[in-house]
């Protein structure tokens, strides 16, 4: 009779187990959707505020959608800040690709050739990550002005490349410490040299980790302002967009026309924003990697 009865109760039992988890797992789920949502509310509400007119804007109550917008904050957007977005566009490119070139052979001598003071290079690498950016600066500043290339292209590159190279040479040295040695060996023995393995096998398995690393550099140069301001004080020709967008509000003639400068805002977010849902597969797949190597 008792055993009956416990095999009558199990079911319900269960039920109500299930039950029980479903509500849970719909409770974090609109928990998550709502911290999301607050997150995310920024970004939108830049988007609304760039579609419309100044005039819907400085109404007392808000409009939450662009109904009867213009795309006037974007003309003049592109008119006027269009050089700086151009500009941004050619140094961040060319920090990438600079940090690219140095860190990765770098990253393997350290991981793989096992070449002497490598310790002591990644304790300093380690260290320069805890330098303020300000200190970088100024004394990047005196380097350059002593070789005159202030206010130009190249010192912007070279900063910001200054900035991303430790970073990546950590990135790429966790991922190609996990390359079997049997597979550089083999190519030893089939004649290849240091730098045709690096070229040939090392560069190709570690895809997920250039690109991770390459899309970091790009990032920290797009958004650099620190290195805009410090080095680039005198021309308009290599302003980033940081920058021009900084004067386009301290300037004080663009204060009221808030529809360019939200507007100015999305279109300096979308590369970043492109770059990141392209390579979003390969940068889970670096992280991935790195994670099980450390």
């Amino acid at each position: 009779m008792t055993a009956a009865r416990a095999a009558r109760g199990r079911p319900a039992t269960v039920r109500g187990g299930r039950s029980r988890s479903a509500v849970a797992t719909w409770a974090k789920s609109a928990f998550g959707v709502a911290v999301v949502a607050i997150m995310l509310f920024p970004l939108y509400w830049m988007v609304n505020a760039s579609f419309q007119t100044n005039q819907q804007l400085a109404r007392p109550s808000p409009h939450w959608l662009p109904l009867g917008g213009t795309l006037t904050g974007y003309r003049d957007a592109l008119s006027q800040q269009g050089g700086h977005l151009l500009a941004s566009l050619i140094i961040a490119t060319g920090a990438t690709v600079l940090t690219l070139t140095l860190a990765a052979p770098a990253a393997y001598a350290l991981a793989q050739l096992r070449s002497p003071g490598g310790r002591t290079l990644l304790s300093v690498l380690l260290v320069v990550q805890l330098v303020p950016g300000i200190v970088m600066a100024n004394a990047l500043y005196q380097i350059f002005a002593s070789v005159q290339i202030l206010n130009s292209a190249l010192a912007l590159i070279l900063a910001d490349a200054t900035l991303a190279v430790p970073f990546a040479v950590l990135i790429l040295r966790a991922f190609m410490t996990a390359i079997p040695r049997s597979l550089l060996e083999a190519a030893a023995l089939d004649g290849a040299g240091a730098v045709r393995t690096f070229w040939r096998i090392v560069l190709p398995i570690s895809r997920n980790a250039l690109i991770t690393a390459g899309l970091f550099a790009f990032l920290f140069a797009w958004g650099d302002f620190l290195f805009a301001t410090t080095l680039n004080l005198n021309t308009t020709t290599w302003k980033p967009i940081t920058l021009g967008l900084y004067d386009y509000i301290g300037g004080g003639t663009n204060i009221t026309t808030w529809d360019s400068v939200m507007a100015t805002a999305v279109i300096s977010s979308l590369p970043a924003a492109l770059l990141l849902t392209i390579a979003q597969r390969h940068i889970a797949a670096g992280v991935i990697n790195e994670a099980v190597t450390d």
